[in-house]
């Protein structure tokens, strides 16, 4: 396996451990269907939470959550209305980004309702 993809898995382990502590309930991981890809889908209190792990071992380039272009956004967006429909899920949507840095040390940053769909 590429170090990249080691370094994304650990971080979206990492994501997993983070919303479980925070309460949340783990529905899915790594959920693919079609062309569509979502990391984490979750469970937080009356929210269907979609989250997006961006994983980096360093932020020379930039926070990692600053990857998530607008046409991920909308990716991720189609993908989320794809399960709900899917699901048949009866809950708000809610779009979360974590964002995990591991280097000497490990840094998690969990920005709730990072995007929204737009109408």
């Amino acid at each position: 396996m590429a170090e990249h993809n080691q370094l994304g898995n650990q971080g979206e382990g990492l994501a997993v451990q983070f919303l479980q502590k925070l309460g949340y309930a783990i529905i899915e991981t790594n959920w693919q269907q079609h062309k569509f890809e979502i990391d984490i889908i979750a469970q937080d209190k009356n929210e269907i939470v979609f989250v997006e792990v961006k994983t980096r071992s360093t932020t020379y380039f930039g926070e990692p959550e600053e990857a998530i272009t607008p046409t991920k956004q909308k990716h991720l967006i189609e993908g989320a209305d794809f399960y709900i429909q899917e699901k048949e899920i009866d809950l708000e949507a809610r779009f979360d980004v974590i964002s995990v840095v591991i280097n000497n040390s490990i840094e998690i940053n969990h920005i709730k309702d990072a995007f929204y769909p737009e109408n």
